[in-house]
């Protein structure tokens, strides 16, 4: 049964799908938790979102267990308890092949794309079952479906383990009420492309989904009714 609250939590919120994702809540008339490490790309954010929202930026590194913990304290004491997390934060690193890839690097990556999904996931169960509702959407990848020359070992090991994530959560706590949605989009224009040995060019970037493609996903994934569960989107560019 659907709590009717509208409280959700956005990691990676000061760009990226994070950010159209955010402003999309924002819309519906959400009340935010903006998470992510740069405090101010977290008001340039909530500056884009709808006026009379209620908006809350929180500077969480969400690999840090003693950030989430805190972070989810102080999203209870001033929101509520949320029956929406989107998981969008996510990095890579330009060594990203076998051949030139460190053991840091690799535990870096795992740990902002893996493990900082699931200590956001941990921290806000417990209410969502004591509510029975909950909506999970982890933006992951397509290539937590499979490998591909570009995205590296790690990258593509942290999206298959948020594949195994999302799946847990649908086999272990649909009888709560929660659901959980994967949506694996295929190339996107952000920041993260960036980080890659090569960027892409603008006239590339043009042709990838934008953010505000996924974000689109998104919502349809939290606002059908709550009986449904979309498990899995795969977005892909039309002409790539």
């Amino acid at each position: 049964m659907s709590s009717g609250k509208k409280i959700a939590v956005v990691t990676g919120a000061g760009s990226g799908v994070g950010r159209a994702v955010t402003i999309e809540l924002a819309k519906r008339g959400y009340a935010v938790a903006l998470l992510g490490r740069r405090e101010p790309m977290l008001h340039e954010t909530i500056a884009l979102c709808a006026k009379n929202a209620k908006l809350i930026a929180i500077r969480c590194d969400v690999a840090s267990e003693s950030d989430v913990a805190a972070m989810a304290e102080k999203v209870r004491a001033d929101l509520g308890d949320p029956t929406v997390l989107v998981n969008a934060a996510g990095i890579n690193i330009a060594a990203r092949g076998l051949a030139q890839l460190s053991v840091d690097d690799f535990k870096k990556v795992l740990d902002a794309n893996l493990t900082g999904g699931f200590l956001c996931v941990h921290a806000f169960l417990p209410a969502m079952r004591r509510m029975g509702d909950g909506t999970i959407v982890n933006i992951i990848s397509d290539a937590g479906l499979s490998s591909n020359p570009v995205s590296g070992v790690a990258y593509v090991a942290s999206k298959f383990g948020m594949t195994g994530l999302t799946e847990t959560i649908n086999v272990e706590e649909r009888k709560n009420g929660i659901r959980a949605c994967a949506i694996f989009p295929g190339e996107i224009n952000t920041p993260l492309l960036d980080k890659r040995p090569t960027p892409p060019p603008a006239e590339a970037r043009e042709e990838m989904l934008q953010a505000e493609d996924v974000a689109a996903a998104v919502m349809f994934a939290i606002e059908m009714p709550h009986r449904a569960i979309v498990e899995k989107v795969l977005l892909r560019p039309r002409t790539r």
